[in-house]
């Protein structure tokens, strides 16, 4: 039963009894660990010492956990936090922002498959979230991209996705999900999208994104935000809030 400690954040929280949670984390070396927090809600001296300042979602602190082949969960036996994303509390569109991030890290990335990087923009982006005047939604973009990058899934922008050629200058294009990326075809499956969004993508990509107009990163966020809906099968509940009503892509 190998046991390690690790630095995490926390993305789902679960209570399971008057006195354990369940969390799922995303861990710096270990990739995401879903494990069982016995005693992590006492109030009892021993308890406090083991879970120091509580698990909460999207809390950033030391992880000490023991993963059984026998169980899906592992056992989180040590909690020290390092930062309480107390920012998060005091504006609500960052909070909803921070949350469909969680949401996203969870629904892609599988159990103990390391992913740094990930980790890695998900601290960046509690940390940008505490910069104003940082838009949430550009801070958001950047992780976005970061995590359907490390995770296998980083849109073509360049080529034309279904022909295989290079992507040709136009006004607009479509998007297609299946494929990965952008074309200038127009298929069943593929979705109308702005010249602007492709190049709001690509300032991304090659990591310069600064000063982006809010209606370019938000227009951005949504065509990942659906590529990613299309890559786990359904909507995740909190999109809605984080990305505001459907608009031109």
């Amino acid at each position: 039963m190998p046991r390690f400690k690790d630095l995490a954040v926390c993305l789902r929280l679960v209570e399971y009894s008057e006195s354990s949670q369940v969390a799922v984390l995303l861990t710096r070396e270990h990739g995401k660990v879903r494990g069982l927090a016995k005693g992590s809600r006492r109030l009892a001296p021993s308890s406090i010492q083991r879970f120091s300042g509580g698990l909460e979602l999207m809390h950033r602190g030391q992880v000490v956990a023991t993963t059984r082949p026998s169980s899906e969960l592992a056992a989180l036996t040590e909690w020290d936090l390092q930062d309480d994303a107390h920012h998060l509390r005091g504006d609500l569109h960052a909070q909803r922002v921070a949350l469909y991030a969680a949401d996203l890290t969870h629904a892609l990335l599988a159990d103990l498959d390391p992913h740094p990087l990930t980790f890695a923009a998900m601290s960046d982006l509690i940390d940008r979230l505490a910069e104003p005047p940082v838009d949430p939604q550009a801070a958001l973009l950047r992780f976005q991209w970061a995590l359907l990058d490390d995770a296998g899934y980083r849109p073509v922008l360049d080529q034309d996705a279904v022909r295989g050629e290079d992507l040709a200058d136009a006004e607009a294009y479509t998007f297609d999900a299946q494929a990965g990326g952008f074309t200038a075809d127009e298929g069943p499956t593929a979705w109308r999208v702005r010249r602007a969004t492709l190049d709001t993508l690509r300032r991304v990509a090659d990591r310069s994104p600064q000063n982006l107009p809010a209606d370019a990163s938000r227009r951005a966020n949504r065509l990942l935000a659906a590529y990613a809906r299309e890559l786990i099968g359904r909507e995740l509940p909190t999109a809605a809030t984080a990305l505001g009503a459907t608009a031109e892509r």
